[in-house]
């Protein structure tokens, strides 16, 4: 699929100032929100990806002397903002594991060649990582919010605490291994018999088993239940991003538990927009206002707030309104609200109107000489 020109999906010219790029993107970014009545996912991913590069001077200068192949474009359409759930399994891609088993071929090979097959030597076990997605709205996103998510999962048993023993009993040594955790076993393969070291079966590797497993669980260290995590979500989290709490996921026996990795999602403002630390709006003044100057009531996060709006202002000017933005995720510092004032002209006249307007353009004209 052939991808767009990044200046088109703007709707901006090649001579466009970073002010134009940036105001484009807003612009694009509000009205094709995925979670907004009537957005696009595609075109806001699309939007993005042209904003990434136009707005980074040497990636700019690379796409217009090289285009997409100048910043690595050539691989189809979605914005190269990176995966928020890279690096724990992946939603961009297949993982893809090869498992051949104890006896398998990956065994024989390590025996082969001086490696061999060592419980001992691996990690503790750990039960499955989980995830979970988490939606916040607008303003929970900004100041941060504390949440209880309920979810059903292999969590630790109750009666023998994970061990897999009956109360009042303990670990004997392995029959089977004597407590090595590990049996030789002779195999027939096309270069004759080898002899293998493989886990041993009975006891897991780990050299001892219980003298009476546990009646709850039979053995597994883990039941099935509901589990209540508290969950405390900073204030200035943004869309996307993930959450890990370590050892919050599901259990196994005798093993630690895995991860729990919450994903957010912040739902679409009516009328926010956010980039980074900065919020954005607009506001609508009549042209009078906008020529004679005039005092109007700005929505924020915080509420609403007074804002002084000088005579003879342009449509599109941007007022910045210090500390009421989004706060850093590193320090208590919150970034600005950036208003942008939009003229609007009328579209229909009285007769007494127009007659004031006429006389201010000849009284205008008049002046010049």
């Amino acid at each position: 699929m052939t991808k767009r020109d990044y200046y088109e999906i703007l709707g901006i010219t090649k001579n466009a100032s970073d002010d134009e790029i940036k105001k484009a993107y807003r612009k694009a970014a509000v009205k094709y929100h995925p979670d907004k009545d009537g957005g696009d996912e595609a075109k806001f991913k699309e939007a993005g990806e042209a904003y990434e590069v136009l707005k980074d001077s040497s990636k700019r200068q690379r796409y217009d002397q090289f285009g997409h192949a100048g910043v690595g474009g050539n691989n189809g359409g979605g914005a190269s903002t990176g995966n928020p759930f890279g690096g724990f399994g992946g939603f961009n891609g297949q993982n893809i594991n090869f498992d051949f088993g104890d006896g398998g071929l990956g065994d024989i090979f390590g025996q082969f060649f001086g490696g061999g097959n060592n419980t001992r030597n691996q990690g503790p076990r750990r039960g499955q990582d989980v995830e979970a997605t988490l939606q916040l709205s607008f303003e929970e996103a900004v100041f941060g919010v504390e949440e209880k998510i309920q979810l059903e999962m292999d969590d630790e048993c109750s009666h023998c605490h994970g061990t897999t023993v009956e109360p009042g009993y303990d670990f004997k040594t392995c029959p089977t291994c004597k407590g090595a955790g590990q049996i030789n076993r002779a195999m027939n393969t096309i270069f004759g018999p080898i002899q293998q070291t493989v886990t041993c079966d009975t006891c897991g590797g780990r050299g001892k088993v219980p003298e009476k497993i546990c009646t709850v669980c039979r053995g597994k260290g883990v039941e099935r239940r509901k589990r209540t995590i508290n969950l405390k979500v900073p204030a200035g989290i943004d869309d996307g991003a993930t959450i890990r709490l370590r050892e919050h996921g599901e259990a196994i026996g005798n093993g630690q538990k895995g991860d729990l990795f919450i994903h957010i999602r912040v739902k679409a403002h009516k009328h926010f927009t956010r980039e980074g630390n900065i919020i954005l709006s607009e506001q609508h003044i009549g042209m009078v206002d906008a020529t004679l100057g005039t005092e109007i009531e700005v929505e924020t996060v915080d509420g609403k707030i007074r804002m002084k709006i000088p005579s003879g202002t342009q449509s599109g000017t941007d007022f910045k309104l210090s500390n009421h933005g989004v706060p850093n995720l590193r320090s208590d510092k919150r970034g600005p609200h950036i208003v942008s004032v939009v003229v609007d002209i009328p579209t229909k006249l009285s007769r007494k109107q127009r007659e004031l307007l006429e006389e201010f353009e000849d009284n205008k004209k008049r002046s010049i000489f």
